[in-house]
């Protein structure tokens, strides 16, 4: 097993790694001799030094008008970077953009994981990543016109590895050295358990400017209009309601290659809204420009309204390249309920989903099988290969026999609801686990009854819920549902106060380092990360470390199959289906976008409103 990522990990632990030296102006100025302009995870960038934009933006798209999103929740702060408080979006996001704030590099959204120029302009790091070295492009501002200095960004990395989100701390004390070199370089020198990934993070971490940011009350929720280096800027907040950003004339980087065709819109207003069906009223209105759907059924026979009859409004179905990720109910296994792994999988097989896709999305999805379906990362299906099977040796339990070989599915039902073989495999895992029915309620060893509550973030995810509830139900489990407020949901979440949360653990055709804070020991007992399922299980931090550090894609793609393996074998997720969040998209005519999608899918970054 390697040690590849041992002190990133140990970030999360209650005695932190102290912050990377600074050194001061090194002898070099410019960019330096091996300097180029981009970096991929893996293999070479797809795009030359000479690229002209990316393949997804139009270059030539007008500039002017306004586009009006509408999300659901609440915000009370302006500052994404920190655990307190809930951030408002489209300061510093990739869904809406890196609008207010911006990083040294930007990431294509059409290539697995590389990153192009952006307040950097070029980056050089060695075969062994063992440090990376950025210089900074000589016209980069911020947008009161100051120029973005090395002192900026080192400032930035102080501050985000003292109070930032943990994912930040973690990435920024990959490195032991932070030194300027010459007028515009800034070079990391990284400890030797960094990871290969490491400089691709740095790349992406926010960078603030030194004399705009309240450095001693950072870590506090805050409202005040921030000060950043991108395309807008605040012009208007209205607490837990409205956000109100206006394009920048004098943005800096309109013109450099990653940002052609960027950054269409005059004013983007973000307006906050409780509920599902409330936004899908507020997009008929025209008080929204799009709308993502994720409501089949609503898809199918809700749009009916005379703006869908007459063309001004525009349905898109979009195909695109990411594995299904992972979207199911959380069991939070710091609950003594959820302890047993055999009683989590009896759990997982009694969701009846051929009933509940039949009956609630009109037969639309497909059941989720791996946290990677739809990809070469998806061990489903297949058996392990050698080098999964030697990645896996030290930890012989950690894969179930059925997983190993690639023959494990999800117990299928005929739909009907009332399939007494499905009931009966799910009775006999659950006595398999040590529970009995009594008195028509299933008990446990200990004779407690089984039981537990399902916590949503509002109403939209009640269906879903019922469906298992009304299932359990047949066999004595007394599951409750618990609909909360947005604010109300987050602090709980944040403190993992919960049984079972319906989350949506996203993925990319590069996971890396974010695995930290959804699966790793570490983040187990630190409030605001994403291991919401509570897990410490040591097959899964030496396969973190693994994929870290693997330099082939071959090597890449076996880890990271044996971490599917490993997650799937431990159930912390009843698996249900695919939303493919940003697949359905309806809009008002006058929002245009490109012809191409790139493999992350719709980027509205790039979308422009027509002037009819």
């Amino acid at each position: 097993m390697r040690l590849c990522i041992a002190a990133a990990l140990a970030l999360f632990a209650a005695t932190a790694a102290p912050l990377p030296a600074v050194a001061g102006d090194g002898a070099d100025a410019g960019a330096a001799p091996g300097a180029v302009h981009a970096i991929a995870m893996h293999g070479e960038p797809a795009l030359p030094a000479d690229f002209t934009h990316f393949p997804y933006a139009n270059p030539d798209a007008p500039k002017g008008g306004r586009i009006d999103y509408a999300v659901q929740g609440s915000f009370d702060s302006l500052n994404p970077f920190i655990v307190l408080g809930d951030g408002a979006r489209g300061l510093f996001d990739q869904y809406f953009g890196m609008n207010v704030f911006e990083s040294l590099m930007l990431r294509s959204r059409d290539e697995a994981f590389t990153l192009y120029p952006l307040i950097a302009e070029s980056i050089e790091t060695d075969e062994e990543r063992s440090f990376v070295e950025f210089t900074l492009n000589a016209r980069a501002r911020f947008s009161d016109g100051l120029p973005i200095t090395v002192e900026d960004v080192i400032f930035s990395m102080e501050l985000l590895a003292e109070k930032g989100r943990p994912n930040y701390q973690n990435w920024i004390r990959a490195a032991e050295r932070i030194e300027k070199v010459g007028e515009r370089g800034i070079r990391f020198t990284l400890r030797e358990d960094a990871g290969r990934e490491a400089p691709l993070l740095l790349a992406q971490l926010p960078i603030l400017p030194r004399h705009a940011t309240d450095a001693e009350n950072f870590d506090r929720t805050s409202l005040k209009p921030p000060v950043g280096s991108g395309p807008y800027t605040v012009e208007r907040v209205s607490p837990g309601e409205l956000l109100v950003l206006k394009r920048n004339s004098d943005y800096w980087a309109a013109d450099i290659p990653s940002k052609r065709g960027f950054d269409n819109f005059d004013e983007i207003r973000i307006t906050y809204i409780r509920d599902d069906n409330t936004l899908f009223e507020a997009f008929k209105k025209g008080m929204a420009s799009i709308h993502i759907e994720t409501d089949t059924g609503r898809w199918a026979t809700g749009y009916d309204f005379p703006a869908v009859q007459d063309g001004r409004v525009i349905k898109d179905n979009f195909e695109f390249g990411l594995p299904s990720g992972m979207y199911g109910f959380v069991l939070n296994t710091r609950r003594p309920v959820f302890a047993d792994r055999a009683v989590r999988h009896a759990l997982v097989s009694l969701f009846d989903f051929e009933w509940a896709n039949r009956n609630l999305f009109n037969s639309a999805y497909s059941r989720t099988k791996s946290y990677y379906d739809g990809s070469e990362l998806s061990s489903h299906g297949i058996p392990a290969s050698e080098a999964e099977r030697a990645l896996l040796a030290p930890f012989p339990d950690a894969v179930l026999p059925e997983i190993m070989e690639g023959t494990w599915a999800p117990p299928v039902s005929d739909g009907s609801g009332r399939d007494r073989e499905f009931l009966r495999a799910g009775m006999e895992a659950l006595k398999e686990a040590g529970y009995r029915l009594e008195d028509r309620r299933m008990v446990g060893p200990d004779g407690r009854p089984l039981t537990f509550e399902i916590m949503l973030n509002g109403n939209s995810g009640v269906p879903l819920a019922t469906s298992w509830t009304r299932t359990l139900e047949r066999l004595g489990i007394e599951a409750t549902i618990r609909v909360v407020d947005s604010a109300q949901y987050l602090q709980r979440q944040r403190t993992y106060d919960y049984d079972v949360i319906l989350q949506n653990f996203t993925s990319s055709l590069s996971p890396g380092a974010e695995q930290l804070a959804r699966w790793g020991s570490k983040s187990r007992d630190l409030d605001g990360t994403y291991n919401f399922a509570g897990v410490a299980e040591p097959a899964l931090d030496a396969l973190i470390e693994e994929l870290l550090a693997a330099r082939s894609r071959e090597d890449f793609i076996a880890a990271v199959r044996a971490y599917d393996r490993v997650l799937l074998s431990g159930a912390y997720v009843v698996p249900l289906y695919n939303p493919q969040i940003n697949r359905w998209i309806a809009r008002w005519r006058q929002i245009e976008r490109p012809e191409a999608t790139p493999l992350y899918g719709p980027q509205f970054q790039t979308w422009w409103r027509s002037a009819s």
